[in-house]
């Protein structure tokens, strides 16, 4: 006799379906608060819960401490290049013998560390001074490796230039970052592509970034082969942290009124749910 199964493999075949959907959904419900959690904790996240555009921006730059980590080393250097190439230049000799470039970067590399230390004994976040710490040891490497002062900014213009691809990239495939960032903030980080207006606008204020990053380079770049260190330290001083503070403010107010339709129809979703 042979049995039947037909019957058995029709019933199967939904049952795995319904399995694996449910599967998926939970797979895509992990996958969203992983994303929320990392875009919390971007600049943009910090920003978003701000009341006060002043409030806004000092979270920005990460409070009063961010500004010191991410001005001091810069500061320092410049300072101390311009001060000790002028005592050479005069004929003058630092104390101990010491070489201007040597101390010009590893004064901000020992005010790196003092702030990763300070860091562990208050038991905070340390990521940030970790790896503000090691760009200026590889800054630091690459100026003393040629003994020219303007290979101590080397660094930013690869980060500059990874962030401004990376960005851009993202916009060419249709799947801009800072969609994903704040769909991941306000609800989901892929539903918004639904929303052809939304998807515009991501477009658009990712490539504002895109345009920064380049500018950043468009001004530095021709600084750095002219040789022009002090110029090119006060550009990058002018150009960072400060004006990157900026840019997040506005890029989390243009967020916030692009995605605000979104929220409140998933609010109105949620209270339908509810009743």
């Amino acid at each position: 006799m042979t049995q039947d199964t037909g019957a058995g493999e029709d019933g199967a075949e939904p049952m795995n379906a319904e399995r694996q959907a449910e599967r998926q959904s939970v797979e895509d419900e992990q996958l969203q608060e992983r994303l929320r959690a990392a875009a919390e904790s971007s600049a943009i996240g910090k920003v978003a819960d701000s009341d006060s555009t002043g409030e806004a921006l000092l979270v920005a730059m990460g409070g009063w401490r961010g500004i010191i980590e991410a001005l001091l080393p810069g500061i320092l250097f410049l300072v101390l290049y311009v001060v000790t190439g002028r005592v050479t230049t005069n004929g003058g000799t630092l104390p101990f013998g010491l070489d201007p470039l040597v101390v010009s970067v590893g004064v901000p590399a020992i005010a790196g560390l003092v702030f990763l230390l300070v860091r562990f004994v208050r038991k905070e976040p340390k990521a940030s001074a970790l790896g503000g710490l090691i760009g200026l040891i590889v800054s630091g490497f690459f100026a003393l490796r040629s003994g020219d002062g303007a290979d101590y900014f080397l660094v930013g213009f690869w980060t500059n230039s990874a962030y401004g691809l990376a960005l851009l990239i993202s916009m060419v495939v249709g799947w801009p970052l800072i969609g994903i960032v704040s769909g991941a903030l306000y609800g989901s980080w892929k539903d918004w592509r639904q929303h052809p207006r939304v998807l515009v606008w991501m477009q658009v204020i990712t490539g504002v970034w895109v345009g920064f990053f380049l500018a950043r380079l468009a001004v530095q770049l021709p600084l750095y082969f002219a040789g022009a260190v002090e110029a090119l330290g006060v550009a990058r001083l002018l150009m960072g942290a400060p004006l990157f503070a900026v840019l997040v403010v506005i890029t989390v107010l243009f967020v916030r009124a692009v995605f605000a339709p979104i929220v409140e129809s998933n609010q109105e979703t949620e209270k339908g749910k509810v009743s």
